[in-house]
């Protein structure tokens, strides 16, 4: 292979790229700062009070507070301001953006044309703000609709401010919006979210009611996402066709440095990735998003953005402007990020971390634990009732965070097991043990003072707990960290099962407070019930999958026997009660995940076809070949009378024919999975029969990848991609 080969032009593509320059926002040649670039292209409450008469700015407010009908008379004078906003910015286009359940988001430009007469003019009428017509068919349903049953309708939420995006070639005003079938059914990831916190509002007003806080009228859930990802330089990722297509690495050796001296934790971030961080960041800033944190993650080439936390709808709409904006700046970058849940194996996998919580209309944080939690009756009510939820439904929490991508993540000492289980930390589990055993607890939250006895360096104020990094569902101060969430996904449907998990805690300690007479008794009550979801140590330990099980606490390791629990009645009964979903909508999403499955596992073995028998083969055969002719050459020439014994490399023979062997196997696997007639038998059989058959290839094309000379290696190597010009 020349040094002109693809792999050797992407390697010095990679080599000699330079750190872009961006224009940065200005103001009459001066750089403007991050409180005159935040929100600037968003109609927030600045634009509305700018563009609306105080009674309707007034009216509009209560709406989105506290809910209520939107009439046509004040959509109309919504839709007026909002035109003249974006246009006067020079937007031409709105769109409905909405998150259908493909996991990304939707969005269909229609043009402010339209005419008066003869005379063409730009306008947005209030029916066109309001609601807009997909077509339902073609996007996931689980059977809700069929294919001629085409008409679906996006729906304005008020509560999710309109924002203009802004693409190289032109600008569009995005309307946040639901997405619902023709006969009302929930085709989308936000319509079961915003449902969710309605549910824990009312349940949670309820409970405060309960404690005396009878002036509570609404309670709000917030969430903080955290995103992990990685960076490749474009050049090699046009060489893998296993990243183009499937976004991670389904062959590749692994680097001889990989992460084992644990140096790009926390590293000087390198100045190209910064400048495409700084780029990003500003972009978000533009639509609102308050991104907060950036530093390297644990594996090389991997990063991470967390941003504020926000009320749980807004939160997923940040998080879907996270992904998208990662994207598109990574391309202007000259790089391609990478979200799957695995891009690269040998190296700790991407997550997305849920910080959730709720907040009353009074401005409390309900998880806040104060300087005495033990005191604290509104926190540990609603510690309690969160406890409960979870560990009734665990099964549910694990079951939507279940992907064929998380899989490789979750319990590979990386990410928290397949086991759900909560962290409290050493303070608050001596609060616990305190309320169990009737006695006084002297545990305090806050206020204590780490003394590090060096001279010149101050006292550090010590939290209430430490972190524990191994659990799925952490309590990290005055919120819980649902971490096993996989890096590509919508946080949306996640925090909607937490949600209905904790909707029903709650319901649960209110029933027991009526039930024993006593409020304190039933907090107690409910903190022993859910003990065994408790758990202090490492989550990664075979020890825990033991004392696990003796629990009863469920174990599924694998997305298709997680995402069964969907199919459970209970689990419709629990969604139908709190009004989230009702069993055909739930069942649909049941199929949907399933089938999703089922199709990536087959979308990987067919290109596990395709890069062994037009790039790996091709290549090992070629070296045989090669090491053949050498090898006569040394026998015609008296150098060696068995050439193969004393220069030739016996392996390579062997792994071609295991290759070979294992490639066959793929076809008999898949064809036999492909033919179980049942759903969830099939997705059971990918992942029997197809995925072991997917690692036994892999193996034998990793040894080739040593075996093979460098220079006819067709692949862009693990060395490369991890380490090259980040």
């Amino acid at each position: 292979m020349s040094g002109a080969s693809p792999r050797n032009t992407a390697l010095n593509a990679a080599s000699e790229r330079n750190v872009r320059q961006f224009p940065r926002p200005t103001e009459g040649g001066r750089p403007l700062s991050v409180r005159e670039v935040f929100g600037r292209n968003v109609f927030g409450r600045e634009q509305l009070r700018q563009y609306l008469p105080g009674e309707v700015l007034a009216d509009f407010e209560r709406i989105q507070r506290d809910g209520g009908r939107l009439d046509s008379k004040m959509a109309a004078r919504i839709a007026v301001a909002v035109h003249d906003w974006a246009t006067a910015r020079g937007v031409t286009h709105f769109c409905h953006w909405f998150q259908p359940m493909t996991g990304l988001t939707a969005e269909k430009h229609d043009a402010f044309l339209t005419f008066d007469g003869d005379l063409p003019i730009s306008k947005l009428s209030a029916s066109q703000l309001i609601q807009s017509e997909p077509d339902a068919s073609s996007f996931p349903s689980g059977g809700m609709r069929s294919t001629f049953e085409a008409r679906g309708y996006t729906a304005w939420d008020p509560t999710s401010p309109m924002f203009i995006m802004e693409r190289e070639t032109g600008s569009t005003l995005c309307i946040p919006s639901v997405f619902v079938s023709y006969h009302g059914p929930a085709l989308d990831k936000k319509t079961p979210l915003l449902r969710s916190m309605r549910a824990i509002s009312q349940e949670a007003v309820a409970l405060l009611h309960l404690l005396g806080d009878t002036e509570v009228r609404r309670v709000q859930v917030t969430a903080g996402p955290e995103q992990e990802y990685f960076l490749v330089d474009k050049a090699f990722q046009a060489l893998r066709p296993d990243l183009v297509i499937g976004g991670r690495t389904i062959l590749g050796a692994s680097a001889p440095k990989g992460q084992s001296l644990e140096d790009h934790y926390f590293g000087a971030i390198p100045s190209r990735v910064q400048a495409f961080m700084h780029e990003l960041e500003l972009e978000l800033y533009k639509v609102g998003v308050p991104a907060k944190t950036r530093h390297n993650e644990v594996a090389p080439g991997q990063f991470e953005i967390a941003v504020l936390h926000a009320e749980a709808n807004l939160a997923a709409d940040h998080n879907q402007l996270v992904m998208e904006l990662l994207r598109r700046v990574a391309e202007r970058h000259d790089y391609r990020v990478l979200l799957h849940e695995k891009p690269y194996a040998g190296v700790n996998g991407s997550g997305k971390h849920i910080n959730w919580s709720m907040a009353d209309d009074q401005g409390r944080n309900l998880l806040d634990p104060g300087n005495k939690p033990g005191d604290n009756r509104r926190f540990l009510a609603f510690l309690a009732a969160t406890l409960l939820g979870v560990y009734r439904h665990a099964d549910l929490l694990r079951a939507s965070i279940a992907s064929h991508g998380n899989d490789f993540r979750l319990g590979a000492n990386e990410a928290p097991p397949a086991i759900i289980s909560a962290f409290l930390g050493e303070q608050l589990t001596q609060v616990v043990h305190s309320l169990l055993q009737k006695t006084a607890s002297e545990a305090q939250s806050g206020g204590r003072k780490l003394q590090l006895e060096i001279g010149g360096l101050p006292d550090l104020a010590q939290d209430s707990t430490d972190r524990n990094r191994t659990s799925p569902f952490a309590f990290t101060g005055n919120k819980f960290e649902f971490r096993a969430c996989g890096s590509q996904m919508s946080v949306s449907w996640p925090t909607t099962c937490v949600n209905v998990a904790v909707a029903e805690g709650i319901r649960e300690l209110r029933v027991l407070a009526e039930k024993l007479g006593d409020l304190d008794t039933a907090i107690a009550e409910a903190l022993r019930m859910s003990q065994p979801i408790c758990f202090e140590g490492n989550n990664y330990s075979e020890e825990w999958v033991v004392e696990a099980e003796k629990r009863g606490l469920p174990h599924l390791r694998k997305t298709p026997e997680a995402l069964a629990v969907l199919h459970q009645e209970r689990i419709a009964d629990l969604f139908a009660a709190h009004n989230v979903l009702r069993p055909a909508e739930l069942e649909a999403r049941y199929h949907i995940q399933v089938e999703r499955y089922i199709h990536s596992v087959d979308i990987e073995a067919d290109l596990m076809r395709d890069l062994i028998d037009q790039h790996i083969l091709p290549a090992a055969i070629e070296e045989l070949g090669s090491q053949a002719t050498a090898l006569g050459a040394a026998r015609a020439s008296g150098l060696s009378e068995d050439p193969w014994k004393d220069f030739g490399n016996l392996a390579l023979p062997a792994t071609i024919r295991s290759l070979r062997a294992a490639r066959e196997a793929l076809d008999a696997a898949a064809s036999q999975a492909a033919g179980v007639e049942s759903l969830s038998e099939r997705a059971a059989a990918y992942a029997k029969w197809v995925l072991p058959v997917l690692e036994q290839i892999r193996t034998a094309a990793d040894q080739l990848e040593g075996l093979v000379s460098d220079a006819r290696w067709p692949l862009p190597k693990y060395r490369e991609m991890l380490f090259q010009n980040h």
